[in-house]
């Protein structure tokens, strides 16, 4: 997206209030039946060149959230805000500006000046003044970063962070174990204590003036051209009363490369470090080394919004059994090498808004369900999920009466599968009504086939089930009618390494569409039995958003 002051804020409002504006796409002619050519035709629209990429708070981004709202009109949903399509966002806009910023670390061996986007990203959070500084700040080694008492590990035991700039290891202590147990920090499976965000949050826990994150393409489950391009330009935040300053100053992602050279100057070697961190009772390392920052950046303030619709329940409207995907992207970033500057973002997430859109138009034409169904679109996720963050944050409806939130988020193309998958370990019991609804099409549920990605924390479920909601994302299946599983996982790589974040994630018409239709199907059969019962389907026992969920049984009775 591009940077919008305040008289971008003005007028992305006045988009608020009418049709998307010519020349953007216009609407297809669809039909109530479930088919591959309307889902094609949407996504067509939804990823268009037109709305540059979906950038939220700029011109065409916000067209594309009217072009939602209005494709929810055309099919007869009716708005889910009190009369209004629309849920306004407020964030906070930093754009770091790398020409007047610095980063340097000074070494036994010299000063080392990564290069900004090839070698280092780095960001400040805060937001009182448009400079922030750390100056001579020494560097910690903590190995993974993490505090979990629940598996008796704490990284930072024993040592003083304040003030000081902390490297850390990036995913969960041992995920990268041959045969890792399933108890640890559930084995395979990432947890939260594994994900960036979090790493950031103990940081700042621990008084942390920086940290500095080490990517590694497999424990952190992409390559570096997804840091690069996710953390730089602009990065949003929802507005804090004090104005981010509970934040770390400084958070930033190094190469591997760079690591490596980083300890090598310290008199450390990075792998030999790296496994004394999967050790029980690893002690924290100062590593002779200051970091200098310097970051200056534009500070902007940016109106942006979700897009909700329902369709209202006979028996008990209050009860709402929720779909949704994200309708942002990463925009158009002029300073891309090459021709093409446009995140047209045609599976992620246009594939996921089309099929929300052909789930609704099916659901619509049915006869009138007993529980609202909402239907909605989150703004900001790719700026950390916020859409939905703030949603939860400010429902619409209270949440202790949300009775399940299915949300999908870039699923493939990939052709007739004998199965879905779902993001994460298994966790609620909507994995079992969806699994109910598979049987009916002779395919199954297969679990997560790469939990150690953290996909559970990474789309928009997340932000309700830390509430309590039960909610999930489902995935594409892998089991390939054409190919197995071996296809399947090559299918999901390819898109990884090539597509994903990257320009050239635009549409096909020549996608394999067999699979998308029945997952819409499956999770249509789902639905209807959710929104035309009086079932409430709960967290596993052992699941750590359980007792969120017990607060809201009590608040709904």
């Amino acid at each position: 997206m591009r940077l919008f002051r305040v008289t971008a804020v003005a007028f992305t409002a006045s988009l608020f209030l009418g049709a998307a504006p010519s020349p953007y796409p216009g609407h297809p002619v669809t039909s109530p039946e479930i088919k591959a050519a309307d889902i094609l035709a949407r996504d067509k629209a939804i990823s268009s060149d037109a709305f540059e990429g979906r950038g939220p708070g700029t011109k065409n981004g916000e067209a594309a959230a009217q072009w939602l709202a209005d494709e929810l009109k055309r099919i007869g949903v009716k708005p889910g805000n009190h009369g209004s399509y629309f849920q306004k966002v407020p964030s906070v806009v930093i754009a770091l500006d790398p020409t007047k910023s610095s980063l340097s670390i000074d070494t036994p061996k010299g000063t080392m000046t990564p290069k900004f986007a090839d070698e280092v990203v780095y960001w400040t959070p805060h937001y009182a003044s448009d400079e922030v500084k750390v100056t001579k700040s020494p560097l910690v080694f903590v190995g993974y970063g993490v505090v979990a008492p629940e598996y008796g590990w704490n990284d930072y035991k024993g040592v003083d962070v304040k003030g000081k700039t902390v490297v850390i290891l990036v995913n969960d202590p041992g995920n990268e174990d041959a045969h890792p147990d399933p108890k640890f920090f559930k084995g395979k499976a990432m947890t939260y204590y594994g994900r960036w965000t979090y790493k950031y949050e103990e940081a700042a826990r621990q008084g942390a003036a920086a940290a500095i994150i080490v990517h590694e393409t497999i424990p952190a489950a992409y390559g570096w051209q997804v840091v690069r391009n996710s953390n730089t330009g602009n990065l949003s935040w929802l507005p804090s009363k004090d104005k981010n300053a509970s934040k770390l100053p400084i958070e930033s992602w190094i190469t591997h490369e760079t690591a490596e050279e980083l300890f090598k100057r310290a008199g450390m070697n990075y792998e030999q470090m790296k496994a004394e961190a999967n050790k029980r009772g690893f002690k924290a390392v100062l590593m002779n080394e200051t970091l200098n920052i310097d970051a200056v950046s534009h500070i902007s303030y940016l109106a942006t919004r979700n897009v909700v619709g329902i369709i209202p329940g006979t028996k008990h409207p209050g009860d709402v059994v929720m779909y949704s995907a994200h309708w942002d992207h990463l925009g158009y970033k002029p300073q891309l090498p090459g021709p093409d500057k446009i995140y047209n973002g045609a599976i992620d997430n246009g594939m996921g808004d089309s099929m929300i859109l052909e789930l609704a138009e099916d659901f619509e034409h049915d006869p009138a369900p007993q529980r609202t169904i909402a239907i909605c679109f989150w703004t900001l996720e790719e700026q950390g999920l916020l859409g939905s963050e703030y949603f939860a944050e400010h429902p619409v409806w209270p949440l202790s009466h949300i009775v399940a939130e299915t949300n999908l988020d870039a699923d493939l193309p990939v052709g007739a599968t004998h199965d879905m998958t779902y993001r994460g370990s298994t966790e609620s019991q909507l994995e079992d009504y969806l699994a109910a609804a598979l049987k009916t099409q002779d395919r199954v549920l297969t679990p997560d086939p790469e939990p150690e990605k953290g996909g559970f924390f990474r789309s928009d479920h997340f932000s309700f089930a830390k509430f309590g909601v039960p909610a999930f994302t489902p995935d594409s299946g892998i089991d390939l009618v054409d190919g197995g599983v071996k296809a399947g996982m090559a299918a999901r790589d390819y898109y990884r390494i090539h597509h994903y974040h990257q320009p050239s994630d635009e549409f096909d018409p020549n996608w394999k569409m067999a699979n998308i239709v029945e997952d819409i199907q499956a999770l249509h059969i789902m639905g209807e039995k959710l929104a035309n019962s009086d079932v409430w389907p709960d967290w596993r026992v052992d699941s750590e958003f359980r007792a969120a969920h017990q607060k809201l049984v009590v608040e709904r009775h």
